[in-house]
């Protein structure tokens, strides 16, 4: 019940209903965050709970397009109980990539599934410039990070996003894309014909681009411990809009090309009764279709 009550708290504040200096009173000033010009550092923080099939085309993104302008550290939080994700981190380790640092960081399984406590982690120690806080489904192809890089130079912004995403419809666990892995552990590429393009307006969850004072400064979250608490399932992420309301800030769009995502059907980080499961695809459908009316993507 308590929780329950946080919870419902937290969205009512993350809507700008309460101050958000009283959870987060150390947010850097603009005048206090570095402008950092020339060849800059980015971390790319995911996680992954049985979505190897979808880690690995984000892996893959930057074995086929790895950067030149920037420097990356890609974190992976996961689980040792995962075993996919942990034959896939292992495969992707020996891959040596210009530019690009594998950093895995295994946690506990009710860590993992408050997402917030990674992403905390991943803040506050961070040594980059900038972090990326994404899901394991998003690539960064062609162009992605070069032009990130030229757009990031000399800014202060608290926290930035792409402009547009280009993303599929919702697709089936069966879905070639999607069994592709089954054919054994490789790089993947993806065809890129069934995406359309989304125009974001927000840094939602997997397009938070955050300045790496400010992670080194407030964390993610840090302060409330609702979104700090490890759980037995995986918790909806709530805290995306938390963070921005931290933050003072709903994000600056950028233009980056290259940025693509796979939508999908299941949930594979959730479990529950066939009956349960069932809802939850249907809903997920439903606000799928109405998402996409709502941007025009049906007319």
């Amino acid at each position: 019940m308590w929780n329950t009550l946080q919870l419902a708290f937290f969205r009512f504040a993350a809507g700008g209903k309460v101050p958000p200096q009283w959870f987060e009173p150390k947010l850097p000033l603009e005048r206090d965050r570095a402008a950092k010009t020339g060849h800059l550092t980015l971390e790319v923080v995911s996680h992954c709970w049985n979505y190897s099939h979808f880690l690995v085309y984000q892996l893959s993104s930057l074995v086929l397009f790895p950067p030149k302008q920037l420097d990356v550290t890609m974190t992976i939080f996961y689980s040792p109980e995962d075993t996919k994700t942990v034959e896939l981190l292992t495969f992707f380790e020996k891959q040596q990539v210009p530019g690009v640092t594998w950093n895995w960081q295994p946690i506990l399984k009710r860590e993992l599934f408050r997402r917030s406590i990674g992403r905390n982690r991943a803040a506050l120690a961070t040594k980059a410039d900038w972090v990326w806080f994404t899901d394991c489904d998003l690539m960064f192809r062609e162009n992605c990070l070069d032009s990130l890089a030229e757009c990031l130079q000399g800014r202060r912004d608290v926290l930035l996003f792409p402009v547009e995403e280009r993303t599929t419809g919702l697709l089936a666990e069966d879905n070639p894309m999607l069994s592709a892995v089954n054919s054994g552990l490789q790089i993947l590429d993806i065809d890129v014909s069934s995406f359309t393009t989304r125009k974001i307006t927000k840094a939602t969850g997997p397009l938070q681009i955050a300045h790496g004072d400010v992670c080194r400064a407030v964390g993610y979250c840090q302060h409330i411990n609702l979104y700090q608490q490890p759980v037995e399932n995986f918790a909806k992420c709530h805290e995306d809009r938390a963070f921005r309301w931290l933050l003072r800030s709903q994000g600056e769009p950028v233009a980056v090309p290259g940025v693509y995502r796979i939508r999908h059907i299941a949930k594979g980080r959730y479990n529950g009764s066939g009956t349960r499961s069932n809802f939850r695809t249907w809903l997920r459908i439903w606000q799928s279709r109405w998402r996409d009316w709502r941007q025009g993507e049906n007319a």
